[in-house]
Order: C-alpha cells, then sequence, then structure tokens
C-alpha cells in the first residue's frame, strides 16, 4: 500500500502539468526518435534505437510514478492552516543561535526543494518545527550530528 504523499495546491499542479507533459508531447518525441532509428536499419547493432527506448523505459517510469503520486495525494487545504502552530504549508520565520534570520515553507517530500528554502516535513529541520508554536525554540539534530537551534519568530500561511 502507497504511502500518502503530501502536497499543497500548488505541488499537485506542478505533478500534474509534468504528467501532461510526459504523456502527449514527450512520448510522442521518443516515438519519432524510435521510428526514425528503426529506419537506419539492423535494430540489434543500433545505438539510436537503444537510446530512444531506453528514453522510453524512463518516460514511461516517470508516468507511472507521477499518476501513483497524484492518486495517493493529500491536498494541504489552506483554510484548515493555522498561524498558531507549524504543518505543512506553514511558512515558519526562525533566528538561529547566531542571531540569523531565515524563512523555511514546510511541504511534502514530493515538493522539498532546499534551494528554495522548501523544506520536507519529514527532514531533519522541518519534522523538528512541526507542531511548534511562535516563540518556541527548537533543537535540531543535523545528518551531520551536530545540533542546532532555532527559534520560531512568525507562521504565516503558505498557499
Amino acid at each position: 500500500m502507497p504511502r500518502d504523499v503530501i502536497l499543497t495546491p500548488e505541488g499537485l499542479q506542478k505533478l500534474k502539468d509534468e504528467l501532461e507533459h510526459l504523456q502527449t508531447e514527450k512520448r510522442r518525441e521518443v516515438a519519432e526518435r524510435i521510428k526514425d532509428a528503426r529506419e537506419f536499419g539492423d535494430i540489434s547493432e543500433n545505438s539510436e534505437y537503444d537510446d530512444a527506448k531506453n528514453e522510453q523505459m524512463m518516460v514511461e517510469a516517470r508516468i507511472a510514478q507521477l499518476e501513483e503520486k497524484i492518486r495517493a495525494a493529500q491536498v494541504v487545504d489552506a483554510s484548515e492552516l493555522s498561524k498558531d502552530v507549524v504543518g505543512v504549508g506553514s511558512v515558519v520565520s526562525v533566528k538561529t543561535e547566531d542571531g540569523k534570520s531565515d524563512k523555511f515553507t514546510i511541504v511534502g517530500s514530493a515538493e522539498a526543494n532546499p534551494a528554495e528554502k522548501k523544506l520536507s516535513n519529514e527532514s531533519p529541520v522541518g519534522r523538528a518545527l512541526m507542531g511548534h508554536k511562535r516563540n518556541e525554540t527548537v533543537t535540531v539534530q543535523l545528518p551531520n550530528g551536530k545540533t542546532r537551534e532555532f527559534k520560531i519568530t512568525k507562521i504565516d500561511v503558505g498557499l
């Protein structure tokens, strides 16, 4: 049984858009590459054909993966989010022990992107912040064995 995939409405739309692109444009493009490669003759020693078939296999695997994520999706409802407690969909402003401020959006693992400050609710920092309130200090055990403290200064609804 697949586990639930927690998504924001924006994250669900991104998955649907990617699925649509793969099912239409990308499938057609790969099928065309396979057709062109067949025209080169003997497919047993045809690297273009092998590459196109491998790409087709990867596209079909990604389509299946996206369909499963969308089927198992639990979409976060903005009306159910609280500005009092950190949860999936919260934008959390924190201050570190060295006085630096930072802001993270807590999302499900399917949407996590640390470069965009979107932290998974399953990541060490995301998991530590979940369920806490404004002005609370949270200690996070980092993967490298060190600990880090974050003081929650503000909680907003990010949807």
